[in-house]
């Protein structure tokens, strides 16, 4: 089937958008599972708390959505915080079954939690910019997807000038790479824990206002797809890699575009499944991974 230079660069762009939303996802699971050494399951759960604070902010203000991150990242950020002292710091370094099964608990709590404030009825927000485009020769880019592709890379460059460039992204770094090591040094590493939850929540909540501005449905029950993909990205690009979740979403989200006009909208969530099946048999540890001895 021949594809024309068009429609290349249509699947291409689509990619990059639908990615984006899933690498700042993948990064704060990464994030988390770097400093804490635990693994969120109900990371997707907060993406969908995001998408229901920029809802309601949307619905009270009126304001341009966009604009509303500056409002969401501060809220999943301080729930993040949150629910990190209330549940995981309790079990954490007790056996991994405590904290996997907790997480669990959380994905229904959470669930439950949305749609009794909320309400269980799909709900959705159309961008301002929904019917603006940017032409390039004979290409139509849709200006939300060059919004969200910028804001994402913002996002990212702001976290790395956090992590290399900061105190705190150095204290956070020297906790991940080995705890003990930086407590001796005078690190508080409980406060570590939770400021590295605090922002792996922020993530997900900007991931959940991007989903809303680009005109995705969403409901109490939309999170757990997302975290899917967003842990076979971690897988792909190595577990605890910031890069690797990056580059990741990037191919990710390039190749459920691909599927979706190769083969059909029925494969755009199953190919998660796919390139999870095929980097465990071929590379386990993922692109940036380390290696077992």
């Amino acid at each position: 089937m021949a594809i024309d230079v068009g429609t290349l660069l249509q699947i291409l762009f689509w990619g990059l958008y639908a990615g984006c939303i899933y690498i700042l996802l993948a990064t704060g699971v990464n994030l988390i599972f770097g400093v804490m050494k635990t693994v969120n399951f109900a990371h997707g759960e907060l993406l969908m708390i995001g998408a229901y604070v920029t809802w309601t902010l949307f619905s009270l203000t009126g304001l341009n959505p966009y604009l509303l991150l500056v409002a969401t990242v501060p809220v999943l950020l301080l729930f993040g915080i949150a629910v990190q002292r209330l549940a995981f710091r309790p079990v954490l370094g007790s056996h991994k079954l405590n904290e996997i099964f907790l997480s669990i608990g959380l994905i229904y709590l959470f669930q439950n939690g949305a749609a009794m404030i909320w309400g269980s009825d799909y709900q959705s927000i159309q961008s301002p910019f929904a019917s603006m485009a940017v032409t390039i020769g004979s290409f139509r880019l849709p200006l939300d997807y060059v919004i969200i592709i910028a804001v994402t890379i913002g996002i990212l460059v702001g976290l790395q000038l956090l992590l290399r460039r900061t105190r705190l992204g150095l204290a956070l770094r020297a906790t991940s790479q080995n705890r003990k090591a930086a407590m001796l040094s005078g690190i508080n590493v409980e406060r570590m824990d939770m400021i590295a939850f605090g922002l792996g929540a922020a993530l997900a909540g900007a991931a959940g206002t991007l989903w809303v501005v680009s005109g995705q449905v969403f409901d109490p029950y939309m999170g757990s797809v997302p975290a899917v993909k967003a842990f076979a990205i971690v897988i792909l690009g190595g577990l605890g890699s910031i890069p690797g979740a990056i580059i990741g979403g990037l191919f990710y989200g390039v190749a459920e575009s691909a599927a979706t006009y190769t083969l059909g909208g029925a494969w755009k969530d199953a190919i998660s499944f796919i390139v999870l099946i095929v980097v465990l048999v071929i590379r386990p540890t993922g692109l940036f991974g380390e290696r077992g001895e």
